[in-house]
């Protein structure tokens, strides 16, 4: 595919028409669940409505923009499907496709319904992903929107529901399945003069962060560089941690309130991590969500004019209240051994560090979130 798919151009709808068809030339589809009854009905409709249903604004074409994501290129078609055009198509292996699988040979449904994956196999026999399809969620707002008006308002009821969501989502993840018949490994013994991998994962993070940290912000975390390292030091040897998929970049951002509920999106990785084995601690996920309960804190600081002492309440009883939620959730589902709380500090000064690159390289404008959050724990 030459250019990028516009909403109203029908190469979207087409897309979804192709799903059905036995053959795909170039491309592979990964079905998850059959699309609903009720958009083969429109696409059959749209497609009888006009002798070019793929022309630029064709009637009935039942397409329109959905630009929430500053990387790919998602097309809401019928108000029932969403097509998230990865722009460029991703080279395999990608996690996105297996997880969506495993999730749904295990019954989680706090998700968009996945139906389908699209790939296209190149001629030297690589394989990209060009396409994911899930369901549309009307009504939906993601964590960033939703979260930030919790905190203006000081509520943290929500908390309870999210730290449920996740561990329901990290629950099926360590249940087995057809896709991941063991989805619940341990991870290798540290060698007696070595460091994990985690560690020097996150002393990466760390250099990173440092390096590409400039000005005032630059100096003062220079000035705690030791500080920072120290909190790292859980992953030096952590113990016999067991290890689950994870979803690997879990914030609130990816976390949507819609007319039903609550669904977890996104299961792409981290942004700032390549090559990550998928098989992690869960408390990673776990460090990243509280987090971002933090950086909703600064962005209704800075955003909506919040006081920021009422925000560190709010921000230290929404993060309790969470992950107090997760572990009698886990507990309750009999899965409670996948967390291990004494990486949870370590994983969360990785995550601020990641937050620090990513701004670097991608979002210079949210800096002030990670660097404001780093400030309030170590003054």
């Amino acid at each position: 595919m030459d250019t990028v798919p516009e909403a109203g151009d029908g190469r979207t709808a087409a897309l979804l028409t192709a799903l059905t068809c036995e053959k795909t030339g170039p491309f592979a589809v990964r079905h998850f669940r059959p699309l609903p009854d009720a958009i083969h009905e429109r696409l059959s409709i749209d497609t009888q409505s006009s002798s070019s249903p793929q022309a630029p604004g064709a009637p009935g074409a039942a397409e329109r923009g959905f630009d929430v994501d500053q990387t790919n290129r998602s097309v809401v078609v019928g108000e029932r499907v969403v097509v998230k055009w990865l722009t460029p198509p991703a080279p395999f292996p990608q996690p996105a496709p297996e997880v969506f699988a495993h999730l749904t040979a295990t019954g989680f449904t706090a998700t968009a319904t996945p139906y389908a994956s699209v790939s296209r196999r190149a001629a030297d026999g690589s394989e990209s992903l060009v396409a994911l399809v899930t369901a549309y969620l009307p009504g939906a707002r993601d964590g960033w929107e939703w979260c930030v008006d919790e905190a203006v308002a000081g509520t943290t009821a929500f908390a309870a529901d999210l730290g449920a969501l996740a561990a329901d989502l990290h629950a099926a993840m360590a249940t087995p399945s057809p896709v991941l018949p063991d989805p619940v490994r341990r991870a290798a013994p540290v060698p007696a003069a070595g460091q994990s991998p985690w560690w020097l994962r996150a002393e990466e993070a760390l250099r990173e962060a440092l390096a590409l940290t400039g000005g005032e912000d630059g100096d003062w975390l220079a000035a705690r560089a030791g500080t920072l390292r120290a909190a790292l030091a859980p992953l030096s040897s952590p113990g016999p941690v067991p290890l689950i998929r994870i979803h690997g970049d879990l914030h609130v951002g990816q976390v949507l309130r819609w007319r039903d509920g609550y669904a977890v999106i996104d299961f792409d990785g981290n942004p700032t991590v390549t090559g990550a084995d998928p098989f992690q601690p869960a408390a990673r996920d776990l460090a990243q969500l509280t987090t971002s309960l933090e950086h909703v804190g600064q962005v209704a600081i800075l955003r909506r004019g919040a006081s920021p002492s009422e925000i560190a309440g709010w921000a230290a009883a929404s993060r309790a209240a969470l992950e107090g939620a997760y572990r009698e959730r886990l507990t309750a589902l009999g899965h409670a051994a996948p967390l291990d709380r004494s990486l949870l500090g370590a994983f969360e000064i990785e995550q601020e560090c990641r937050e620090l690159v990513y701004a670097a390289r991608h979002l210079p404008r949210w800096r002030y979130a990670p660097m404001g959050v780093l400030r309030s724990r170590y003054p």
